[in-house]
């Protein structure tokens, strides 16, 4: 890796760990500089997974004024992000790399149709809100889907985030930022699980990871994770929007080619 792809992918971290704490689809930034870069997929998704762990961390932190309050909330949906994130990673290991290539566009599909409908998914959330929708918990229903969702998240992870703030809107009453807030724990607690497992399988010789890209996109998304918190608010949302739009467009043509 040149210093000039050293400093690319330093700079996706950053985009990506300001994106995942505000949004949700940082990965839409990271994995596909990672593939135009030359790394095989199935590594790239690797890789960039384990790199965006300390980022999810720091963005969690970003958020603890908003935590209070949820520890009870936050270990039973716990429980299914992190029983998702175990299956959805021994899929990744346990699928050939072709049937990545082939889910993986699909996946990003989603993902960008997620972030674009975002604005109406919170808008309609919002008006259930205020017509006395949701619950204290979300019963069983939300933790299946929180299941479901993280093993999206162990598989692939971009856009999880825009899932998790969608399933905890419509099925919880509680304010949007502390939702969000929720959203950010629960990822981390994916990314993070699925990150063990990967390097476990990396020290039996079973799993390709880069770990210069790894370190690379960990200290960026550590830094965007703290601004993202912070100022992230301020991004205009459509500037945000049209960038993973553009950016996934890019990794869907890498992908295929």
């Amino acid at each position: 890796m040149n210093l000039l792809d050293a400093a690319a992918v330093f700079a996706a971290g950053v985009a990506a760990g300001g994106i995942n704490t505000v949004v949700g689809s940082g990965s839409l930034i990271t994995f596909p500089t990672l593939v135009a870069l030359g790394y095989v997929p199935v590594v790239a998704n690797v890789s960039n997974n384990i790199g965006l762990v300390p980022g999810g961390v720091t963005g969690a932190y970003g958020y603890r004024a908003e935590l209070k309050g949820q520890r009870a909330r936050l270990l039973r949906l716990g429980s299914a992000s992190l029983t998702g994130a175990v299956i959805g990673a021994l899929l990744l290991l346990g699928l050939p790399a072709s049937a990545f290539k082939f889910i993986v566009p699909i996946l990003i599909v989603i993902a960008l149709i997620l972030v674009v409908v975002q604005p109406r998914l919170q808008g309609w959330i919002r008006r259930r809100r205020e017509d006395g929708g949701g619950h204290a918990h979300g019963g069983p229903l939300l933790w299946v889907g929180v299941l479901l969702a993280g093993m999206y998240g162990g598989y692939f992870g971009a856009a999880q985030g825009i899932v998790l703030i969608a399933l905890l809107g419509i099925m919880l009453d509680d304010d949007l930022q502390r939702l969000n807030a929720s959203k950010n724990v629960l990822s981390a607690v994916v990314n993070g699980t699925a990150a063990i497992m990967f390097i476990a399988t990396w020290l039996f010789g079973d799993t390709g990871i880069n770990w210069w890209a790894v370190l690379l996109i960990a200290a960026g998304s550590t830094v965007g994770g703290f601004i993202g918190a912070k100022v992230g608010r301020r991004i205009p949302p459509l500037v945000l929007r049209g960038v993973i739009v553009v950016v996934g467009l890019v990794a869907i043509v890498n992908l295929l080619r």
